[in-house]
């Protein structure tokens, strides 16, 4: 493999999501100074306004049905049946137009400089066009002919007049809602209103009385129209405005870029399993990034779990209903997690690894309050404070292992690099060194979601959106955890082995106890993931604490296994939420029946959770099982045991109690919800890989052995 080769692969999972984040980036940014200029026109005085907007008119064709827009002189020519019917939208006149997109000046009922002929009725405005070319704006007074009758004001309207209404479009990107939409190549802006039943509208009779027959009556209104439309209203429909000099509109980013980077990332971690196992490990930049059996292990890991978190974002936020600028806020943020992560698993250096990890605290602190609630907002800070808290343990272990490497005669370019340390590890200061993984292990096992520090795992999980939370469970814990395994390394040549199995023992069991009592009183079905994902955590912790190389590659595979079952839990969680509309235990019943997919999937889901077979997670905790009974420590294995029984029978209990019997208060003839087919692949995908992983490693069999041996030491 070439140096340019390997510097692409190394870089390109950073690269790549960092791209990715950029694009929505300047993507907003256009949106936003687009929305800023069409405020600012909006705000301009009427004369700013007709010196800034580009001239169109508005022709309104006798027996020709609703009032189109098209293009024409600004003055009308001098001929009777065009008199009173041409108005442009210069600016004008008083009325409170709505701007396009790019700029221009979008003609409504309410728009600057209408007409003030027979097709208007407004009260005229300075410098309205009131007749043929070249005659001067005459303002009416109340009641005269061509006014609005006087009376209450119309739905949606202000003072009798439309100008502060909604604006609606009739024309083409018009939706539901009231709100107006702006399609690429025009500005098309309009509006849509219910007038209240009763005699024929004045400008229909005016036009009908110029076309010399009787005056129709107005079409019905379909419901939802526009504000107050009902039966027996009649709409006003306006059509599309092309703005002649205007240019096309920004085009928001699609969900389907969101897959680039996931790819990406698994793409180039395929590459470097190909390499690795055979060359050994490789570096770029100077050794600042490396990639060894553990790097690509946790990098394969990372892009199969984001490819479905990324799959299943799309229809997360059709289901919420985010609107743009949110949506693409939230994407930027998740593709930025998803450099943040690549790195901390791609970097050689202790520092930058400790900066990565710290950059997903971050990140994933706005994703947590991604929905803007009180309990969001307020999991979000949580996070924040107690995942400082141990990133900040974290840092001083690092400057304390930094001080014992200058101590111990190692150069200050490398007192931080893995590599070095590890090698020269046996002449550190040991207790330095031993004071220095205590503060790792609490502030790495922070972010793992180890006690005593794992306050923050339930609330940002049940209150992130569904696709975050898979991702935090999923991958967070685990990078979080390899990082805490490169710190392993060094502490195991310096001290020896018993200082750290004594210590990851502990914490082991400590988290798995308070996992398995929250889970026997949890109520809530995404609080009840987070406190799954400390028991498997604790697990891992255990398996890394035995220390064999059989335990060590049962720990890799558990993360891997682990990362794709929370994966389709969380997200089917998110579509039971919206769903059934709660998350909570007690209110969701005879899911199987609502939903046959959806509740297939995450019953499929929970049982790999559990470690039932044919799923990795059976495969791994056997493994880790088997290993600790061999190497020990036993003691830690046998109480292990007895709180994983627990939390298996707690899980179990609840997760019947959603799935069986009939739904609560439905119909036993009401037809199943179907889930599908964008919102069920990434949960089929994601369980279908599970279970291979239980049947066999295949081809990263020897990955998965050496990626084991480095953790141990060997």
């Amino acid at each position: 493999m070439t140096h340019a080769t390997t510097a692409l692969l190394l870089t390109a999972p950073i690269v790549v999501p960092l791209a990715t984040s950029a694009a929505y980036a300047a993507s907003g940014l256009r949106d936003a100074k687009a929305r800023a200029g069409a405020a600012a026109l909006a705000h301009r005085t009427p004369r700013q306004r007709g010196a800034a907007a580009p001239v169109a008119t508005l022709v309104l064709r006798p027996g020709r049905g609703p009032a189109t827009y098209g293009t024409a002189p600004a003055t009308a020519p001098d001929d009777a049946s065009y008199r009173g019917r041409t108005a442009t939208d210069s600016g004008a006149g008083t009325g409170g137009g709505v701007a396009g997109p790019a700029g221009t000046a979008a003609t409504g009922p309410s728009a600057p400089a209408r007409s003030q002929g027979g097709n208007d009725c407004r009260p005229a405005g300075p410098g309205r066009y009131d007749g043929a070319s070249g005659e001067p704006a005459v303002p009416r007074e109340p009641g005269a002919p061509g006014t609005r009758p006087s009376g209450p004001a119309w739905p949606g309207t202000a003072n009798g007049l439309d100008d502060g209404g909604p604006a609606r479009s009739a024309g083409a990107g018009a939706e539901p809602g009231g709100s107006a939409r702006f399609g690429s190549g025009s500005a098309a802006v309009g509006w849509s209103g219910s007038e209240p039943a009763g005699p024929p509208h004045p400008c229909a009779a005016s036009e009908a009385t110029r076309a010399g027959r009787p005056a129709p009556a107005g079409p019905a209104a379909r419901p939802g129209r526009g504000p107050g439309a009902g039966p027996g209203a009649s709409p006003r429909t306006w059509g599309a405005l092309r703005a002649p000099r205007g240019g096309p509109g920004p085009r928001p980013l699609t969900g389907r870029l969101g897959l680039v980077s996931p790819f990406a990332i698994l793409t180039c971690g395929a590459a470097l399993a190909c390499t690795v196992p055979d060359s050994g490990p490789v570096t770029a930049y100077g050794r600042l990034l490396r990639a060894d059996a553990l790097t690509v292990w946790m990098l394969l890991t990372v892009g199969a779990v984001a490819c479905l978190a990324c799959a299943a974002n799309p229809a997360h936020l059709a289901h919420e209903r985010t609107d743009e600028p949110a949506a693409r806020r939230y994407l930027l943020l998740v593709h930025a997690f998803l450099a943040a992560m690549s790195a901390a698993v791609l970097a050689a250096n202790l520092g930058v690894l400790w900066v990565a990890i710290e950059a997903t605290t971050i990140v994933t602190a706005f994703l947590v309050g991604h929905r803007r609630t009180r309990a969001s907002v307020e999991a979000a800070w949580k996070y924040v404070v107690i995942c400082s808290a141990g990133i900040a343990l974290a840092f001083l272990g690092t400057v304390l292992l930094y001080y014992a490497a200058r101590q111990a005669g190692i150069s200050e370019a490398d007192a931080l690099d893995w590599q070095a340390l590890r090698a020269h590890a046996d002449r550190l200061d040991p207790s330095v060194t031993r004071l220095a993984t205590g503060l790792v292990v609490l502030g790495f096992g922070a972010k793992a979601g180890l006690a005593p520090l794992h306050a923050w795992l339930p609330d940002a999980h049940s209150q992130a959106p569904a696709p975050v939370s898979a991702l935090m469970s999923g991958v967070l814990l685990s990078v979080a955890f390899a990082g805490l395994l490169r710190y392993k390394v060094i502490a195991d040549t310096a001290l020896g082995t018993g200082f750290t199995r004594a210590l990851l023992a502990g914490v082991a069991v400590l988290t798995l106890a308070l996992a398995a009592a929250l889970l026997l009183a949890q109520r809530d079905c995404k609080r009840m993931l987070a406190y799954s994902s400390m028991e498997h955590m604790s697990l891992i912790a255990l398996g890394t604490a035995v220390g064999s190389p059989l335990a060590l590659s049962a720990v890799l595979l558990h993360m891997a296994g682990h990362g794709l079952a929370k994966t389709v839990a969380f997200c089917a969680s998110g579509h039971i939420a919206r769903l059934c509309g709660t998350t909570r235990i007690g209110r969701i019943r005879g899911l199987l029946a609502h939903s046959p997919c959806l509740g297939t999937a995450f019953g499929a889901a929970v049982v790999a959770l559990l470690g039932l077979p044919p799923f990795g997670l059976f495969a791994s905790e056997l493994g880790i099982a088997r290993a600790g009974f061999l190497s020990g420590p036993r003691w830690a294995l046998g109480a292990a045991l007895v709180l994983m029984l627990a939390a298996f029978a707690a899980v179990a209990a609840r997760t019947a109690r959603m799935l069986l019997g009939p739904p609560p208060g439905e119909d036993d003839e009401e037809e199943p919800v179907p889930l599908g087919t964008d919102a069920a692949a990434p949960l089929v995908a994601g369980l279908a890989a599970c279970a291979a992983l239980g049947v066999t490693t295949g081809p990263l069999t020897a990955l998965l052995s050496e990626a084991g041996e480095i953790i141990g030491g060997h």
